[in-house]
């Protein structure tokens, strides 16, 4: 049923641009998804922005929609208005709020992604109630938000928290941002997969998941990896411990710095907390400095899912919107 919009509580779409897909939503005021559409994500600008348009129109074909926020896997500018950097997407230094703004002929808000994750989780899910919470997407890489005191923190440039770029390995994988051992090359469904190749060499035998991949490593994939660790296979098993452990040495080293009371994992990877959060947990307790003489952080799975980053920069499109009348 469409859903009519009222001045205290528009509706506004949220769109997850993605390097695989954009997904673009109805959401109302109270964080439900009232409708979806989704597209393969193109590599040119003029080819992303026209897939973005498209979806806007058809949604808005079906919804009275007043404003549009974009959640963005990059740098977003401090003012929420122009992508600086996106390494799986093909703006740099663009000003697409004010493009799409044009071609819209409605408000378009950008807003990192984890950013845009935390506030609905904070809004509407997992993080209510916190203080001071430290969102970790685990996905192709990891993705990080911090709220203090409830209030997002972006940085003096937008760019904050990066700590999926955190070094944990001195001299370790090379990372796609330029540097090595960086966290999210040991604790992202990319390394689960890297993870298994390199374990490959010592667990063959009676590994299920050795023997389908050993002849051709690179078709292995961190949700493969998870699934065979739901059936029980050893190798697997092997890798979601390492992968668990590299959680909780990294979730302690962001208690250090930041001693959130809440911390909620996200991401595609979280699916599969069962196989990982409770020795994560153990490890981060285990790692913190300090222990057993200070509080731990509650450590939660989201609430809203992969929904989060629309829900939470459809809010944001919502709130500016309202202020701006």
């Amino acid at each position: 049923m469409t859903r009519t919009r009222s001045d205290a509580h528009p509706l506004t779409v949220g769109i997850d641009v993605g390097g695989t897909n954009i997904r673009a939503s109805v959401v109302d005021g109270d964080g439900v998804v009232l409708d979806t559409v989704q597209s393969p994500t193109p590599h040119s600008s003029g080819a992303l922005e026209d897939a973005i348009a498209r979806a806007v129109r058809e949604l808005r074909g079906r919804h009275p929609v007043d404003a549009v926020g974009l959640a963005v896997a990059g740098f977003v500018d401090s003012d929420r208005s122009t992508v600086r950097f996106a390494p799986h997407l093909p703006w740099q230094d663009t000003a697409v709020a004010q493009r799409l703004t044009d071609r819209l002929a409605l408000p378009v808000l950008l807003e990192h992604d984890a950013n845009a994750a935390v506030l609905a989780e904070y809004r509407f899910g997992a993080a209510a109630g916190g203080h001071n919470v430290v969102l970790v997407a685990l996905g192709t890489g990891i993705g990080a938000a911090l709220l203090i005191n409830g209030q997002l923190y972006r940085g003096s440039h937008g760019i904050a928290p990066e700590l999926g770029h955190l070094q944990v390995v001195p001299q370790g994988r090379a990372c796609a941002c330029g540097k090595r051992g960086c966290w999210e090359r040991y604790c992202s469904g990319t390394a689960l997969a890297d993870t298994a190749i390199e374990m490959l060499a010592t667990e063959q035998e009676h590994s299920v998941l050795a023997k389908d991949v050993f002849p051709d490593p690179g078709s292995l994939t961190g949700r493969r990896v998870a699934g065979a660790a739901q059936d029980g296979d050893p190798l697997a098993l092997r890798v979601m411990a390492d992968f668990a452990r590299w959680l909780g040495l990294g979730l302690a080293f962001v208690g250090d710095i930041f001693d959130p009371d809440l911390v909620v994992i996200a991401g595609g990877v979280s699916g599969s907390a069962p196989l990982f959060l409770d020795e994560a947990r153990e490890e981060y307790a285990a790692a913190l400095t300090g222990r057993g003489h200070r509080p731990l952080a509650r450590i939660r799975t989201t609430h809203l899912g992969e929904a989060a980053g629309m829900i939470g920069v459809a809010e944001l499109a919502r709130t500016a919107l309202i202020a701006g009348r």
